[in-house]
C-alpha cells in the first residue's frame, strides 16, 4: 500500500463530483446540515448534529487523520454546485494491505441523485488501482436499510453481522460487515459500477 498517496494535495474528481481533503475551515459548509438535517446520522456511532456535535466530529476526524488512520474528505456537488457531505477511508491497514470505506453522508437534497455512486467509484478506483489494496470493507448499523441498499448497489457483498459489537448512542448495535475484493473489482464491480455512473449522469 502506498501510504504517501494520502496528502493534503489528493483530490478526487470527474464531471459530477470533486472530493478533496477535509479541512477545518470547512466547518462553515457542513454545519448547516448539522443545524438542519439532524436526522441524517440517526444510524451513525458519532452523531454530528447539532453544533456541538459536529464539532467533535470533525475534531475526531482530524485526530484520526494526523495519526494516519484515516483519510477525510468533503464532498462537493458539481452538478448543484454546492457542498453535499462527506466521506473517508479509515481503519488503514498497510501491513494487511485493506481499507474501509465509510462515515458517508450527504444532505437529502443529494441523496438518490446518483452522487454516491460517483464518490464509490472515484474512491474504490483510487484504492484498488492506485493504493493497490486487496480488500475494502463497508459497515453499517444492521438496522440502517437505506444504506446497505446502497452499499450492495455498487457491488459490496454481504460478509455476515457482527452482533452487539460496538457501544452506539442508544445502546449497543449489531454492525452488518460487506466488502470488495480486489479480483472482484476488476473482474466485474468496476465496470457495473461505471455503467450505473454513466446512466446517472
Amino acid at each position: 500500500m502506498n501510504q504517501s498517496l494520502f496528502n493534503k494535495n489528493l483530490v478526487l474528481e470527474n464531471d459530477r463530483v470533486l472530493l478533496r481533503p477535509l479541512d477545518p475551515k470547512d466547518s462553515e459548509h457542513l454545519m448547516p446540515f448539522a443545524m438542519n438535517e439532524p436526522t441524517l446520522w440517526a444510524y451513525s456511532l458519532l452523531p454530528a448534529n447539532g453544533v456541538k456535535n459536529m464539532t467533535k466530529y470533525l475534531d475526531f476526524a482530524f485526530e484520526k487523520k494526523e495519526s494516519g488512520h484515516s483519510f477525510p474528505f468533503i464532498v462537493f456537488d458539481k452538478a448543484s454546485g454546492h457542498y453535499a457531505g462527506s466521506t473517508r477511508f479509515y481503519d488503514i491497514q498497510p501491513q494487511h494491505n485493506t481499507v474501509q470505506l465509510g462515515y458517508t453522508w450527504y444532505g437529502s437534497h443529494f441523496q438518490g441523485t446518483g452522487l454516491n455512486k460517483n464518490c464509490k467509484l472515484l474512491m474504490l478506483t483510487f484504492a484498488f488501482e492506485l493504493l493497490g489494496v486487496e480488500r475494502v470493507e463497508f459497515r453499517a448499523d444492521a438496522a440502517n436499510q437505506k444504506s446497505i441498499v446502497a452499499m450492495k448497489s455498487i457491488g459490496c457483498k454481504e460478509e455476515g453481522i457482527l452482533r452487539s459489537n460496538c457501544a452506539a448512542p442508544k445502546g449497543r448495535r449489531d454492525s452488518i460487515v460487506l466488502s470488495i475484493l480486489k479480483e472482484e473489482w476488476f473482474g466485474r464491480v468496476k465496470k457495473t459500477l461505471e455503467e450505473k455512473v454513466n446512466l446517472e449522469n
